[in-house]
């Protein structure tokens, strides 16, 4: 885990020379990988659990191996690791600092609830909604909803890897994922493996084979409606978008010979992409 946190770090150094404007939050996300790193190590056993015996049919039916709406979790480490996260953001951006703090002492903010919402969509919108209409600006709540995501993402990366076997072994063809039940926010596809498409949670850090001709959100399969973009002399990164639905995933394309990339940090290096995807008129 060491070597692979070496690389991520220097991999976030080399795009903070490359695309400047990302430095802060690269900043961010270094810090954030070395903490995740020495949770893990402090970690007894996770929170969560599995029943094995239930893999198969949930597998089977569609269900994610955790359900993080209809069970009770003692969250009380998470949500200590999420204030480690805010204290991050008061040390990198201490002009912002009281903007985090202003949304996140408003009474509507209450962190386990918003946390179970963010595994339903509509009670997720809901709440953002809501939050948005106590002065708070995007950037801050998208940097919130950052740290909320990764409060979690120690205890539930423990499960994606104990279990990323039996995922890979079962049919699962769900463009969500197979562990938490978390859309998707960006992918790769290794010429390695025939040009296999995989997607990546954000979540849990689980990987999964996903059909390539086929949108994640709706399961559209007409290739006519399918496309993607890139930026020219950014060929590396792209934009795979479906024109029925009008929601997007970005792909990062490794040659045979490439080693594994850190998907955390090639998204936060081309949060270009995903402006011009809004500007397109996809979300």
């Amino acid at each position: 885990m060491a070597a692979t946190l070496r690389k991520s770090l220097k991999t976030i150094e080399d795009y903070k020379a490359t695309n400047p404007i990302y430095t802060d939050l690269l900043d961010i996300l270094g810090e954030i990988l070395i903490i995740r790193e020495e949770y893990r190590k402090n970690m007894t056993r996770p929170i969560f659990s599995v029943e094995e015996k239930l893999i198969p049919g949930k597998m089977e039916g569609g269900l994610p191996l955790i359900d993080l709406v209809g069970q009770k979790y003692d969250l009380t480490r998470p949500k200590e690791y999420f204030y480690s996260l805010i204290a991050i953001a008061e040390k990198r951006l201490p002009a912002e600092a009281h903007k985090f703090l202003d949304v996140i002492k408003d009474e509507q903010f209450d962190w386990e609830t918003i946390i179970r919402a963010s595994f339903n969509p509509v009670e997720e919108e809901t709440l953002v909604r809501d939050l948005k209409t106590s002065d708070a600006h995007d950037e801050q709540l998208d940097l919130i909803d950052l740290f909320i995501e990764e409060s979690l993402r120690p205890e539930l990366e423990v499960i994606a890897e104990q279990y990323a076997a039996a995922v890979e072994a079962s049919a699962w063809t769900e463009g969500y994922c197979p562990i938490c039940g978390k859309e998707p926010k960006i992918g790769e596809i290794r010429e390695s493996e025939d040009g296999k498409r995989y997607l990546f949670c954000h979540q849990c850090g689980c990987k999964w084979h996903f059909h390539r001709i086929k949108c994640p959100f709706c399961g559209n399969e007409e290739q006519h409606s399918l496309a993607y973009f890139a930026v020219e002399g950014e060929e590396r990164h792209r934009v795979d978008v479906c024109n029925k639905c009008r929601r997007y995933i970005k792909i990062v394309e490794l040659p045979k010979s490439s080693e594994d990339v850190n998907l955390d940090v090639e998204d936060i290096a081309t949060l270009h992409l995903d402006m011009l995807a809004y500007e397109e008129g996809y979300n």
